[in-house]
């Protein structure tokens, strides 16, 4: 799944040449696989500002520091911080950030409007309200967006429950739809992941969007199925990355939602709410099947009325 995610953020990301130095952060590091993902994908001089993390487990951290020097990355190239992203970021000296990519924890409980100082941090406070103490999700894409770079693209991979849920979280929504953030929302096959089965989202976040449109890809579909989890195969991915790419309108694939169509459904961001599903289901030519019904019946007619005259004769 990681090198998946990995493969199509590279397109999001826009002009790499326009990128003169990578600033790559993962808010939610865990081991530093995605981070060290990045050495592959981008290529190890790609990067020539390092890597930054964060992680609140100090058991992973651990492991992503020593994951870090066992993959070559030199300790001048990377900074990985042990707290809570949410209630004591780490790197305020280093954002913004040119590349942000994270699989955050999913509908995690965290401090909300139980501390009154977030509301006033400046990474939650222009949306006006919090994420739901019970649910993180936009809290961490609300860190990210604040971090990220004006000329800078972020992918986070997201529990799908936030692109339609109400109260605080559709606010929320509303303020990145309304500041043209949401690049592009692209909805995953279920089963990807170890250990879970829902269907996961990529949200793609960025500043300098060109039109006020955002995309919708459908890719519930793109993927194989390997023992008893499903995977994005080379196809998939290309598939998907060429209609970003090209910001491209595919039949029961993507759409590209003007904002007002977005306004007008009350900002869910649902890939299904603006992607038609292809019907599968068999065409039935109703006149040839009426037909074939009337020489049932008269078929029948005349096997009855051939019955009774056979008892008639019987009964005699």
């Amino acid at each position: 799944m990681f090198p998946a995610v990995f493969a199509i953020f590279i397109h999001f990301s826009g002009d790499r040449a326009c990128i003169k130095d990578y600033v790559f952060i993962d808010p939610a590091c865990g081991s530093g696989s995605l981070l060290l993902k990045a050495v592959k994908v981008l290529g190890r001089d790609a990067v020539r500002n390092g890597f930054y993390g964060q992680e609140i487990n100090i058991t992973t951290y651990n492991l992503c520091r020593i994951n870090m020097f066992l993959h070559d990355i030199g300790f001048d190239k990377f900074d990985i911080a042990c707290e809570d992203t949410l209630t004591n970021p780490q790197h305020w000296d280093d954002e913004p950030f040119e590349l942000i990519v994270s699989n955050p924890p999913y509908s995690i409980k965290w401090a909300g409007d139980d501390n009154p100082l977030l509301i006033n941090d400046p990474r939650f406070a222009p949306a006006g309200v919090l994420a739901p103490k019970s649910k993180a999700d936009l809290a961490f894409i609300m860190h990210s967006l604040s971090w990220l770079a004006s000329n800078g693209t972020a992918a986070i991979v997201c529990f799908p429950g936030i692109l339609y849920r109400g109260g605080t979280e559709k606010k929320i929504r509303q303020y990145l739809i309304d500041n043209n953030f949401i690049d592009c929302v692209i909805q995953l096959p279920s089963n990807l992941f170890f250990g879970t089965s829902i269907a996961t989202c990529i949200m793609v976040l960025k500043k300098n969007k060109a039109d006020s449109k955002t995309l919708f890809i459908d890719a519930s579909g793109e993927c194989v199925k390997v023992t008893n989890n499903n995977k994005l195969t080379p196809e998939n991915i290309d598939r998907i990355v060429d209609t970003f790419a090209g910001h491209a309108e595919v039949a029961h694939f993507s759409h590209l939602a003007a904002y007002e169509e977005i306004r007008e459904q009350e900002y869910n961001l649902s890939v299904s709410t603006y992607v038609e599903q292809e019907d599968t289901r068999e065409v039935i030519d109703i006149t040839a099947l009426n037909a074939e019904i009337e020489k049932i019946v008269a078929r029948e007619q005349v096997l009855r009325a051939e019955i009774d005259k056979i008892i008639g004769e019987i009964e005699a």
